[in-house]
């Protein structure tokens, strides 16, 4: 499975487009906006744009998403039901932040652990990782052996808890259960900045280093 990233907002969040190299069919994941650069893309490799996936519904990740599927006719799928209380705050979350107005909307099919999420012929395991939202999730392909995490690890970092209903034990479970779990060569492409792996997280992550995973 093949995947592009594209960092949008002014937040420089890792919107993902991910396609499948038999089909060309694709999925767009968490695209928080700058519709034309991710139309532009989508249109330049030829794919078909099937759904949206999204980890989390902060408004860098999920301020788009309305607008990409009612353009493409296509479902949304993602994330967990805990964070409805953030797709109903969308509006919200624009105005705190400076961002166009978004329109809210309601998951075509809610996601959960150990889910399967399909794009063309290939498959995407899902992995529920609150702790930074309570409804993040995180989607693992296997076959290529990466998974995208939103904003639950990052490179020598972790996702923020100070948010209302983020929780910094459970977040540390999730990584913990969750992504510490994967084979070290397996990729992490994080909601911002570069991209690190596994191994490299549980050998210099300062936050997991120091209780010895």
């Amino acid at each position: 499975m093949q995947y592009h990233i594209i960092p949008v907002t002014p937040f420089m969040q890792n919107c993902s487009i991910i396609w499948c190299p038999e089909t060309l069919k694709a999925a767009v994941v968490d695209p928080g906006g700058d519709m034309a650069r991710l139309n532009s893309f989508i249109a330049e490799k030829g794919l078909t744009l099937t759904k949206v996936l999204l980890t989390h519904a902060h408004i860098d990740h999920a301020g788009a998403t309305a607008d990409m599927a009612q353009q493409y006719s296509i479902p949304i799928e993602g994330p967990h039901l805990e964070d409805q209380f953030w797709i109903d705050g969308l509006d919200q979350q624009s105005r705190m932040f400076g961002f166009p107005k978004v329109e809210t909307f309601t998951p075509t099919r809610w996601l959960a652990q150990d889910d399967r999420v399909t794009v063309g012929q290939q498959e995407l395991e899902v992995r529920f990782c609150p702790g930074h939202t309570p409804g993040h999730v995180v989607f693992v392909n296997h076959s290529s052996k990466w998974s995208i995490v939103g904003d639950v690890i990052f490179q020598n970092s972790i996702g923020r808890t100070d948010f209302p209903k983020g929780d910094h034990a459970t977040l540390i479970d999730s990584i913990q259960q969750q992504i510490m779990s994967l084979p070290d060569d397996y990729a992490i492409l994080p909601g911002h900045g570069p991209k690190t792996t596994v191994g490299q997280e549980r050998r210099s992550n300062p936050h997991l280093v120091q209780d010895g995973w």
